[in-house]
């Protein structure tokens, strides 16, 4: 059975099989929630603009998982005529239906869009991209709101759906699968990590899309002052290559490689989101994954926090040998097993690392090189993850550098309450302006 290790390497797998489609003018369409981050690969691999397409399922009303029917933007409805006529589902009970989910529908698109308008689709290529399809009925509405939208020519595109699913199903014309399985059951099935996408982790992956930071290979222009925004691949040794994006604004004085945690990528929209508060700052940032495609699955590989550190350490000297940061000192951010990561590598004798923090980390998992550690280490927790809590103060207890432990109030393990993710950018902008550039911090960022 195919598996893949997240939603991130099933985009990934999947920009593969959409590869004919480079260079032509397109637009790469996510099903929230759990779409966006599979959408979000495609586009970057494909040097593709990247949007959302807001659709909802219409629940059958004594069983709301099973689908009926979806809406989506644009007054679409779509609806199995057939299950509706033997359920025996009333005018009345199906609208009833439909207006609840039409408000949920509009409450979403103004969150995710923010404001923002679509991106256009007329005369292009609509390439709408899902974590895997089930019944398909929300796949169905998004390709006939592709098609009142004016696109031209509309491509269904998911890591994993039931053997038999045609373009046809869906009034598309291509679809394009990385796995067709017999028996198919569910598309969860089909994830080692299959944990429940944010609305949050959206917005920053469109964030993320909307400023450039993925658009296409190679040298890229970004905003003004930009010295370098680049894809790069960082050859450890032979077979070795790890992938991460690296962005220095024009006389950074500063560079902050971020490691993140199991589970995660270089394009977390959690640390995308911190990056990009970074280099508002000046910083510039290296978002870096440790382990190859290849690796990823291995679950002794992620948790191998000696490996992900002494990789880390060496990609550490590779920023400070470029040339655009020559002038710069060197940060560590650390989220979850990253931070571990992070502090191992900030140990190491020769380390040339100024400043470290932990997001969420598990400063623990460094063991007994904590104590060797000399850059200073901010340890940023939020207060409702009570085990991690009690983690990082052990481990500072260990710390034999200057290091703070910042407590957000009422925040979960990542974060995802309303603010919280902004306290957690401000103060990793201070501590890295404090030791990286020698910065005042702002005093209101100083939480307990």
């Amino acid at each position: 059975m195919t598996m893949f290790a997240n939603r991130h390497e099933a985009g990934r797998s999947l920009a593969a099989g959409l590869a004919h489609l480079g260079g032509q003018d397109l637009v790469v369409l996510g099903l929230p929630r759990g779409g966006v981050p599979v959408a979000a690969e495609v586009a970057r691999d494909l040097g593709a603009p990247l949007d959302v397409i807001v659709v909802r399922k219409l629940g059958v009303p004594f069983q709301p998982e099973l689908a009926m029917g979806a809406i989506g933007e644009g007054d679409v409805r779509v609806l199995d005529a057939d299950m509706v006529a033997n359920l025996g589902i009333t005018d009345a009970a199906l609208r009833a239906v439909e207006q609840r989910e039409r408000g949920i529908l509009e409450d979403r698109v103004e969150a995710l869009r923010r404001g923002r308008p679509r991106v256009p689709l007329r005369g292009r290529i609509a390439v709408i991209v899902d974590d895997g399809i089930a019944t398909g009925a929300t796949a169905r509405a998004a390709c006939e709101v592709a098609r009142r939208l004016g696109a031209a020519r509309i491509v269904l595109a998911a890591p994993v759906a039931p053997a038999g699913t045609t373009a046809e199903q869906f009034s598309a014309d291509e679809l394009v699968c990385c796995a067709m399985p017999l028996g198919f059951r569910a598309v969860g099935n089909h994830y080692r990590d299959f944990e429940p996408t944010t609305d949050d982790e959206v917005i920053a992956l469109l964030d993320a899309a909307r400023s450039d930071q993925w658009r296409g290979h190679g040298p890229v222009s970004t905003e003004p002052g930009h010295e370098l925004a680049t894809d790069v691949d960082i050859v450890l040794e032979r077979g070795v290559v790890l992938r991460g994006h690296l962005d220095v604004p024009a006389g950074a004085g500063g560079v902050v490689v971020f490691a993140h945690g199991s589970g995660s990528s270089r394009l977390s929209p959690r640390n995308q989101y911190v990056a990009g508060q970074l280099r508002a700052a000046g910083l510039g940032t290296l978002l870096l994954d440790l382990l190859t495609p290849e690796e990823e699955g291995d679950r002794d590989l992620v948790f191998d926090i000696p490996l992900l550190g002494s990789r880390l350490a060496r990609v550490g000297g590779w920023v400070m040998s470029r040339p655009e940061a020559a002038s710069a000192r060197l940060g560590y951010f650390g989220a979850s097993t990253g931070a571990g990561a992070a502090l191992w590598a900030a140990a190491e004798p020769e380390s040339q690392v100024a400043a470290v923090v932990s997001r969420g980390g598990r400063p623990d998992l460094a063991g007994d090189r904590l104590p060797w550690v000399k850059a200073p280490t901010l340890l940023v927790v939020g207060g409702a993850d009570t085990t991690v809590l009690d983690l990082n103060r052990r481990a500072q207890a260990r710390l034999q550098c200057p290091s703070r432990l910042v407590v957000v109030p009422g925040a979960t393990h990542l974060f995802e309450e309303r603010g919280a993710l902004e306290q957690v950018a401000g103060l990793a902008a201070d501590w890295f302006g404090g030791h990286l550039l020698d910065r005042q911090p702002h005093p209101e960022r100083h939480l307990r």
